[in-house]
């Protein structure tokens, strides 16, 4: 089993590039890692306050105001924006389609490019701070492209679910997969644990976060694995049939 295929800066090993870009290009994955060679990516989304997009977060202690819920986007760099501006994340694309929507939202982008469940574990009490009535719960890509140990991965994800329901936030699962070069059983494994997930804490599935946009050329960068302002758009528009029953006005 391939293990530590990116480090915590996101620089594949040069002797895995090869057969990374190749499994990228052909397969239906999920991806959290930045691509090889590529620069270190300004980190977005990392304030609990911030409102995608802004230019200067408000500070630490701000509130919401008294009419507006909020909804935290919780993953790692397919949250975050990885590689678009902070306008064409999907946080800020949902953002915007909540207000179209009359819903009264405020979007948080807590997502951190690299991060795993380990590291979203040791988030949870940050992103409860702001009180949110939904979070998109979007972890887990960068464990299955390091081959980490599923009993882990499966671990941290359930306290990460049972943590956010018992601050009073509703959670929606955002399921991943994996490239085939990781073979059948750890590969099905790792996408079976997330409708598990689902099913045993009752929660909205989103079946594939990348469902129709993975693989696709004019979808994603040039690094083939992080989408565009264009797929971050089908991947709104694909999350709202399971976001939108859990609003409201």
């Amino acid at each position: 089993m391939p293990r530590h295929l990116c480090s915590p800066r996101h620089l594949c090993s040069p002797r895995h590039l090869c057969s990374i870009v190749t499994a990228f290009t052909l397969a239906a994955a999920a991806f959290g890692c930045d691509p090889p060679g590529s620069p270190p990516p300004k980190i977005q989304g990392t304030s609990v306050d911030a409102r995608p997009g802004a230019k200067s977060p408000p500070p630490s202690n701000a509130a919401s105001r008294p009419e507006e819920r909020v909804l935290v986007a919780f993953g790692d760099s397919l949250t975050a924006g990885l590689g678009v501006t902070s306008s064409e994340s999907y946080p800020s694309q949902l953002q915007e389609k909540l207000l179209l929507g009359g819903y009264r939202y405020r979007v948080i982008n807590a997502g951190v490019s690299g991060d795993t469940t380990a590291g979203g574990l040791r988030r949870v009490d940050w992103v409860l701070k702001s009180k949110p009535e939904i979070v998109i719960l979007e972890l887990g890509g960068n464990d299955g492209l390091r081959g980490l140990d599923l009993k882990d991965t499966r671990a941290n994800l359930e306290q990460i679910i049972q943590r956010l329901l018992a601050g009073g936030a509703k959670v929606v699962l955002a399921g991943m997969k994996l490239p085939p070069n990781y073979g059948r059983e750890y590969t099905t494994s790792f996408q079976s644990l997330y409708s598990e997930l689902a099913k045993q804490h009752d929660l909205p599935l989103i079946s594939f976060f990348l469902e129709g946009v993975a693989t696709k050329t004019g979808l994603n960068q040039a690094d083939g694995i992080h989408p565009t302002g264009s797929g971050y758009n089908i991947i709104v528009e694909n999350i709202w049939p399971t976001l939108e029953p859990l609003l409201t006005k």
